[in-house]
């Protein structure tokens, strides 16, 4: 399992750029921008969710101010109606608590049945993302991260939202 110091490790083994800012543990994207960290303008909020069915999960990933239709969303993905999946599923696929949803998340999913939606304006930017844990923050380049989760087996999508 990825926890914060695998993460940190794994960027580090590849040779990954990335600031790092650990912190008090948050657990939601206003906690997060109450803390006054470095480039909050490109710090994600991150959503995981699950089809009526319980057969289809993604990890969307968006700007902190963006706010999230999921009735829009699922006819842009094509699914069934969405809703936010359970911090019971949280656990089961990402290895992760309340609070830590990141797309690194998806390193622990080793069923790949997460996918993985980045908003596409941050497709040639860097964004801010917690290292599988909410005590810390991560600044990395958005395609840098794509590309780590791509060759872990995850299916990451950039999506017009």
């Amino acid at each position: 399992m990825y926890g914060k110091q695998e993460i940190y490790d794994l960027l580090n083994e590849k040779k990954i750029e990335y600031e790092a800012v650990e912190h008090i543990a948050v657990y939601t994207i206003e906690e997060m921008m109450a803390l006054d960290l470095p480039n909050e303008d490109i710090i994600a909020k991150n959503l995981f969710l699950r089809d009526d069915k319980k057969k289809n999960y993604y990890l969307l990933t968006v700007r902190e101010d963006k706010r999230v239709n999921l009735k829009e969303l699922r006819s842009i993905l094509g699914s069934r109606p969405l809703s936010f999946a359970s911090e019971n599923d949280l656990q089961k696929y990402l290895g992760l608590q309340r609070g830590a949803v990141t797309p690194l998340g998806v390193l622990n999913d080793s069923e790949h049945a997460v996918k993985v939606y980045i908003d596409k304006e941050f497709e040639d930017r860097s964004l801010g993302i917690h290292p599988n844990d909410n005590t810390a923050s991560i600044w990395l380049e958005t395609k840098v991260l794509a590309a780590l989760l791509k060759e872990a087996g995850a299916e990451v999508e950039y999506i017009e939202l």
